[in-house]
């Protein structure tokens, strides 16, 4: 797995079937699920009905990260541990198998603010593109028009897909979709780690947690 890569990148941003548009690249996620029951909290599912939060699989984000996480292993993700105070899961998102959760604190305070998704690797740009271009139109049917797009590469002529994936490895290319909600705003783009790990990345940041975040630079100053 990857050396939590997506967290730095992260802060620099500041149907039964599961969808891959690489047929090649499925994997068994059979392994992946814990040996644990999961026991349901129908009184705590109305409380997450009824948070105010941006939510993320039906959990807020909000509250404290112990409590995020158990939320979140009802919703069938199991833990990979924790890294630099970051919680990792790993499970089934938006019909994507073995997607990697990053769940983010804020600094020297107990409070869940911004989620991170890391979906597969792919190797080729139709199927890296294919998982964007797949995404961007499940959150434009929920949250309405992006409120931001750039899709551009750095080299004025790319004449194939070969050349299309090498610019993503080289850093040479921005695709990017924003949305903004009353509840937080939502960032999908297209990462890469090195020129072997190439995948989407979704971003979720709640407003009013990301709000205690700005009072608290405020008063720094």
């Amino acid at each position: 797995m990857k050396k939590y890569y997506l967290v730095a990148v992260l802060f620099y941003f500041c149907l039964s079937g599961c969808i891959n548009f690489n047929p090649n690249k499925e994997k068994n996620s059979e392994d992946n699920v814990e040996d644990t029951e999961v026991v349901t909290d129908p009184n705590d599912d109305a409380a997450m009905e009824n948070s105010n939060h941006l939510k993320f699989k039906g959990v807020p984000i909000d509250g404290k990260l112990k409590e995020f996480v158990s939320r979140m292993k009802r919703k069938n993700f199991k833990s990979l541990g924790n890294e630099d105070g970051v919680e990792i899961l790993q499970g089934e998102f938006a019909g994507y198998k073995e997607c990697v959760i990053y769940v983010s604190t804020l600094d020297n305070k107990d409070l869940v603010s911004q989620i991170s998704v890391e979906f597969p690797d792919q190797d080729t740009w139709e199927y890296l593109y294919g998982d964007y271009k797949n995404l961007k139109g499940l959150l434009t049917e929920k949250y309405g028009q992006p409120s931001e797009v750039t899709e551009k590469f750095q080299e004025e002529f790319i004449e194939d897909d070969n050349e299309r994936i090498h610019a993503v490895e080289m850093d040479m290319c921005k695709y990017e979709t924003r949305f903004k909600t009353d509840k937080g705003e939502i960032i999908l783009w297209i990462e890469h780690e090195s020129t072997m790990s190439c995948f989407v990345a979704l971003c979720y940041k709640d407003r009013i947690n990301d709000g205690i975040i700005k009072d608290i630079e405020k008063d720094d100053l």
